[in-house]
């Protein structure tokens, strides 16, 4: 079947933004590999969110000026991308919980799991933090957080760029 959908304008390859997307990587891995060596670990997650709206934006703002923007394709981008991997890692999670975690343990990740389906798990975690919770360690999917918010933007971004952009509003007065 041909592909029907108008085609999203993207930017040109940038290396400036793949040396960036490395040290986001780097300082990730070297918090999680070398604990109390790097404190800035996090940073990492910020590279990313913020080469994300980058990106997304030029994608969109290029495309509403060439009047080829669809939100259609736009998620279907999105789930071709991100779904594979996501629900390979969420079904491994949930089969080696199945033979390893005792039947609480794994009802708290079915918990997660479901939380991350819906990337609402940054609500989910915020909700269960304090005193008596978990340890982060006993969370298998507590790095879902952030993909969580990344889908909250794709969603909504998007979304209010393209209402803004037919009523000729000004965006600068709308983002701030």
């Amino acid at each position: 079947m041909p592909h029907k959908l108008p085609h999203l304008t993207h930017p040109k390859y940038r290396p400036d933004i793949d040396g960036l997307r490395a040290v986001a990587i780097l300082s990730v891995v070297d918090f999680h590999a070398a604990p109390g060596t790097f404190a800035g670990g996090f940073i990492g997650v910020d590279i990313f969110f913020v080469i994300s709206g980058y990106l997304i934006s030029t994608i969109v703002f290029s495309s509403l000026e060439r009047d080829r923007f669809s939100l259609v394709e736009f998620y279907i981008r999105r789930i071709r991308r991100i779904f594979p991997a996501f629900i390979l890692v969420l079904a491994a999670c949930l089969a080696f919980g199945w033979y390893v975690l005792l039947p609480d343990e794994y009802k708290q990740l079915g918990k997660q799991t479901a939380a991350s389906s819906g990337f609402i798990q940054n609500f989910t975690l915020y909700r269960e933090s304090g005193y008596y919770d978990n340890g982060a360690e006993t969370k298998p999917l507590l790095h879902l957080w952030s993909l969580a918010i990344e889908e909250q933007f794709y969603i909504f971004w998007p979304l209010l760029l393209a209402f803004v952009w037919k009523r000729n509003w000004s965006f600068p007065r709308i983002t701030f």
